[in-house]
């Protein structure tokens, strides 16, 4: 973080001085690499009772960092987040465009695990960091002594409703931030300052009309009415977020997806119609391979692993975050669920080597392949037919 700026230093609001400089500043942040630079006040957040009732319903799962007493404070009052934050500088960064040749592939080439696309490079994380001390120098030198705060999504910052309130698109269906222009395979970041700089004007419109093919394409249901996300049910917390067991009546439904889910977004229409820079900025770490290209393989690899070399191996990736043990787990379902005989080698060394997390879901997996029923942690066997049912019960409710 810059030093704090003497208040004789700001340009006064709503300015042409002030003007000027925003301006300035947007086009040093796309000099410094992001698709869309918006700005917004530092102020309660236009969604923050929505955000309340949500954690009040419990439907952030396991995330319990989410309903912290200061996290929810400075969520619902972003100004906390940097003392004499004015303005938060919302930047957008695209991960990847849609590709339906590649879904028909992928699916055709089973038993290929499947995995959220944004995960497929280095961790964003990073990217982001490098992208927003580059903004935060080159907005320093337009306005010296001004301070900066940088945050991707690891801080405690509606990061979507500040990108409604920035003018980058609307809060759609499936509960993300559609760019009418970029759609919604990108990551949000922000730069909080104390300039106090001219808003642009928030994004009004809602382009969702009455489609609502994400809600009907989510496999588990986790998209509810009034757009919201019950985070217990959906794909992409079950196999990052969650450290435990996945619920029984999940299993099926999760396919061969062992990390995090886009269907919510490859059926929205405006991924389909997207403009998408040339460049992507999420290449691989320096020294890092790609995961081995179909689930047993990559099983194979973490099964040889040991936990210190798991860390070192996927070191500056997004797989980093479920650990070896969560990785194994998601793989174990997706074995179970591709229906491959192959699988059955594989599965039982997670059985006989690996501690009860994985050997239960290996079990389980194969129960499926060997034709019985999805097996619990006791040992007893549920009938497919009433895994469905299960969803709820298993998720909290």
């Amino acid at each position: 973080m810059l030093p704090s700026a003497p208040a004789s230093s700001l340009p006064p609001d709503g300015g042409a001085a002030a003007t000027a400089l925003r301006d300035k500043i947007r086009s040093a942040g796309l000099a410094a690499g992001f698709d869309q630079v918006g700005f917004a006040p530092a102020e309660a957040p236009a969604h923050g009772e929505a955000y309340l009732a949500w954690i009040g319903a419990g439907m952030h799962g396991e995330m319990r960092y989410m309903a912290r007493e200061d996290a929810v404070r400075r969520r619902l009052h972003p100004a906390e987040v940097m003392h004499g934050a004015r303005t938060a500088i919302v930047t957008l960064l695209y991960y990847g465009p849609y590709s339906a040749e590649a879904d028909r592939e992928q699916g055709a080439r089973d038993p290929m695990p499947v995995i959220a696309r944004y995960a497929a490079g280095r961790d964003y994380h990073e990217v982001f960091e490098q992208r927003l001390d580059d903004l935060a120098a080159r907005a320093g030198t337009l306005a010296p002594g001004a301070c900066f705060k940088r945050y991707v999504d690891y801080g405690p910052v509606l990061e979507r409703d500040l990108g409604q309130r920035a003018g980058l698109g609307w809060i759609g269906r499936n509960t993300m931030l559609i760019s009418p222009k970029l759609g919604s395979y990108f990551m949000l970041g922000e730069l909080f300052t104390n300039l106090d700089l001219p808003p642009d004007d928030a994004f009004e419109p809602d382009h969702c009309g009455s489609c609502r093919a994400c809600v009907t394409a989510c496999p588990t249901d986790a998209i509810k009415n009034g757009r919201v996300l019950d985070a217990r049910l959906c794909i992409s917390y079950l196999t990052i977020e969650l450290r435990g067991r996945i619920p029984v009546g999940l299993r099926e439904l999760i396919g061969t997806r062992v990390f995090g889910c886009d269907i919510c977004q490859e059926v929205c229409p405006w991924n389909r119609t997207a403009e998408y820079p040339s460049a992507a900025p999420f290449g691989l770490p320096a020294g890092r391979a790609a995961p081995p290209p179909t689930m047993i393989r990559w099983a194979q690899e973490l099964l040889h692993l040991s936990d210190a070399g798991f860390r070192d191996r996927y070191r500056g990736t997004a797989f980093a975050r479920p650990g070896r043990q969560g990785l194994l787990r998601n793989l174990a379902v997706g074995l179970g669920n591709a229906g491959s005989g192959a699988a059955v080698t594989v599965l039982r060394r997670m059985v006989n080597e690996e501690p009860g997390l994985v050997a239960e879901h290996a079990r389980w997996a194969l129960d499926r392949l060997e034709g019985g029923g999805a097996q619990l942690a006791d040992g007893s066997a549920q009938p497919h037919n009433q895994l469905v049912d299960l969803r709820m019960e298993e998720a909290g409710e």
